[in-house]
């Protein structure tokens, strides 16, 4: 249901929003009005806090393309439902192109340039790793799989078997076990597209959130921008580590701190390096990126939470990410910022 916001305390996997707009929450008649709408998509919330509609416009109408979006976006990307766009291509078992639609097409052939620039750390054919290891729908495991059965699933990974082909529009695997999941893309997209109604819409000061990718334009109702925190990597619990503004900004945060399973002593994180098919082993606990598009900030933060804090920070300079890392010492957490969220990024 949509609503006016009633000081609600927020949670969100990744990043939280701490500064609502105190208007619905006293008398003060001279601030802006925020209307809030929210619901559940995509395995998890979302929600768009608009700040003083345009004049004609109606929630109502507002709520209902939102939805439409969402809805679109879950069917088109989603692997969860059978009969999506992306399970029709996965289920095909087919090695020559295949026919999909424009958007689709665009999308994965956004990844797969993505991935090039990454040098693989990016991936969107790791999904029967990640299920292998115990974090897709077939399940939790409790121990390490066998290193032949790791190396023989891995062998059918690799963006390089995925090609795209978007004057058809068309997709083409390598082979027929070839597996696309676009979830570490799928959030921070359909994000940008609802933010795209907004500004089609001509609203001014907006806030979208779906399972903790952002996407922000203008101000708040206190004429600041829009308060975010970034969670301290806590394995329980939940705790802010610092608080960053957004404005005209898409945010996404990818961590290893939720999702993992501890073996001999071990914990073994949901993050798969797609280049040596085990989850990341390394210091990082987390990767905050900053960019004008969601669906950029939600699969460069996996990608930077993949090469870890040294060659993430280096690869972010030289790429001018804006990327904030939260790295584990043995005196505790450690912050490491690149230059360019240095530059553009307040800390509030």
């Amino acid at each position: 249901m949509d609503s006016i916001t009633a000081c609600p305390a927020w949670h969100r996997p990744a990043a939280l929003v701490v500064a609502l707009l105190l208007s619905a929450c006293g008398g003060d008649t001279d601030r802006p009005r925020q209307l809030e709408l929210n619901g559940a998509a995509m395995g998890t919330t979302w929600s768009v806090q608009v700040l003083d509609l345009p004049a004609g416009d109606d929630r109502a109408a507002l709520r209902d393309d939102v939805e439409a979006a969402i809805v679109r976006a879950e069917q088109m990307l989603s692997t969860y439902i059978p009969g999506s766009d992306l399970m029709r291509f996965n289920r095909s078992g087919r090695t020559d192109w295949v026919d999909v639609s424009d958007e689709l097409c665009s999308i994965v052939d956004t990844a797969l340039t993505l991935s090039e620039m990454t040098g693989g750390a990016f991936d969107i054919t790791v999904g029967p790793l990640v299920n292998l290891w115990g974090f897709g729908p077939d399940g939790n495991v409790t121990e390490p799989p066998a290193e032949d059965l790791i190396e023989r699933v891995g062998a059918h990974t690799g963006y390089r078997k995925l090609e795209a082909d978007c004057g058809r529009p068309a997709l083409r695997k390598a082979s027929a076990d070839v597996y696309v999941d676009l979830s570490a893309f799928a959030k921070g997209y359909t994000v940008d597209k609802v933010a795209h109604i907004l500004d089609a819409r001509e609203v001014a000061n907006y806030l979208v959130e779906i399972g903790g990718e952002l996407r922000g334009r203008g101000l708040n109702a206190s004429g600041r921008e829009w308060a975010i925190a970034i969670e301290e990597p806590r394995l329980e619990g939940r705790s802010v580590q610092t608080i960053v503004g957004l404005s005209d900004r898409g945010m996404a945060t990818s961590g290893d701190y939720r999702n993992f399973f501890e073996f001999d002593g071990r914990l073994y994180s949901h993050t798969i390096d797609p280049r040596t098919h085990w989850p990341i082993s390394h210091a990082g606990a987390s990767v905050t990126v900053v960019s004008e598009s969601a669906g950029f900030a939600d699969a460069m933060a996996t990608a930077l939470l993949v090469l870890g804090p040294e060659d993430g920070i280096e690869f972010a300079d030289r790429h001018e990410i804006a990327a904030y890392f939260l790295v584990r010492t043995d005196a505790g957490l450690a912050e490491r910022r690149s230059a360019q969220f240095e530059r553009e990024v307040s800390i509030l």
